[in-house]
């Protein structure tokens, strides 16, 4: 671990800074070279095809990866390396595609699991808080194997709130749900995001990616090809390459 003075948050620097990240699984590179940065409040998505490098990215992110070069730093702080569970205290917290609850547990005994390392004294009103956000009040006595795959993406996201965290990581957060339910994690996104939270988005649902993100990063073979807001992104000849294979 570094000293104290060498952690310490520098004023001005971004939630999250990824600089330079590269990543390789034997001869392959998934990540070659990524940069980017999103400031408070901002939510940035990242799109590209299969295999672009975007979940790779995201476990570089959050620790579940470790990065061959570059670094991370979450508000200030150089987290390269770090294990995930200290990472995760930084103040990052994410979501995968297959939700991954407890399953055996009720909703409310998921969501007060994630905040047994935090504020426990105030463990309960921000449950109450999540579940009236994400509108699963009425599910909390439920176990989770008991819920609808939507519902349980709405737990999952409710659990990365009881985090209390400065950056949340959502991958396909979306995907597959009924429209009420996506409109439900829309709705969590523009509340939580004017607490100053941060939001890095994979999601291949372009209508969403309109709606939410300020601005988009395309991957293409594990590169930033292309950045910018949707109407720049959706008229570069560089992603409808990537996406078409043709411009």
């Amino acid at each position: 671990m570094s000293s104290a003075s060498s952690n310490a948050k520098s004023p001005g620097h971004p939630p999250l800074a990824i600089e330079s990240v590269a990543k390789h699984f034997g001869g392959i590179t998934a990540v070659d070279g990524v940069s980017l940065s999103a400031d408070a409040g901002e939510v940035v998505g990242v799109i590209g095809p299969n295999g672009s490098g975007k979940s790779t990215l995201f476990n570089l992110a959050a620790g579940g990866l470790k990065p061959d070069a570059g670094k991370v730093r979450l508000q200030g702080i150089d987290v390269t390396g770090w294990p995930t569970w200290k990472i995760a205290r930084t103040g990052i917290s994410r979501t995968f595609q297959i939700p991954s609850l407890f399953i055996n547990m009720t909703v409310r005994d998921n969501l007060l699991a994630a905040a047994v390392e935090g504020d426990w004294q105030r463990a309960r009103d921000r449950m109450e808080d999540a579940l009236e956000m994400l509108e699963i009040s009425h599910v909390v006595d439920n176990l989770a194997t008991e819920l609808s795959g939507g519902q349980q993406k709405l737990v999952e996201f409710g659990r990365v709130c009881m985090r209390d965290p400065k950056v949340i990581l959502l991958d396909e957060v979306t995907a597959g749900v009924h429209p009420n339910i996506r409109q439900i994690i829309l709705g969590a996104i523009q509340r939580l995001r004017k607490t100053g939270i941060t939001f890095l988005v994979i999601e291949h649902d372009m209508e969403m990616v309109k709606e939410i993100c300020d601005r988009l990063v395309v991957m293409d073979q594990g590169k930033i090809v292309a950045e910018g807001d949707f109407e720049t992104i959706a008229n570069d000849t560089n992603v409808r390459k990537a996406y078409l294979g043709r411009t």
